[in-house]
Formats: C-alpha cells, sequence, structure tokens
C-alpha cells in the first residue's frame, strides 16, 4: 500500500507545485489506512490548505487506492 500511496503522491504533487505548493509524504498506517503528509511552500499556510488536503489530496487517494480511509496533515 505504500508504493502504491507514494506513486498517487507524486503524481499530485505537480498540481500543487504550480501554485507554488507541494506535499510531502510522512507516513502510511497499513492497519488503520491513515496516510500522513505535510503540507509544504504555498500550501503550507493558505487558508484553503484544509480543503485541497480533504478534497483534493484525501479524495484522489481514496479514490485510486480503496485501502486510503483517512488522510492528515502533520
Amino acid at each position: 500500500m505504500k508504493e502504491k500511496v507514494k506513486a498517487a503522491i507524486e503524481d499530485l504533487r505537480k498540481y500543487l507545485q504550480m501554485d507554488g505548493g507541494d506535499v510531502e509524504l510522512v507516513d502510511v498506517d497499513e492497519k488503520t489506512g491513515e496516510v500522513k503528509v505535510r503540507l509544504k511552500g504555498a500550501c503550507g499556510g493558505c487558508p484553503m490548505a484544509m480543503i485541497t488536503l480533504s478534497q483534493g489530496i484525501e479524495a484522489r487517494l481514496k479514490e485510486q487506492i480503496p485501502e486510503v480511509k483517512k488522510v492528515t496533515a502533520v
């Protein structure tokens, strides 16, 4: 599962980087399905970051990898 998440995050990064942001994979808990990421650059302090996290990153990961249950920013 971790390799699938890494690949999906890599694909998403280019979209965030176009707006001056970025995302870094921190951890994948295969037991709970929780993925921890760190928002960087413009995403780190953006007021819309939580929307990007839930409606962008989390939605895409859940769509591509059904084992993902939750994405948390750390």
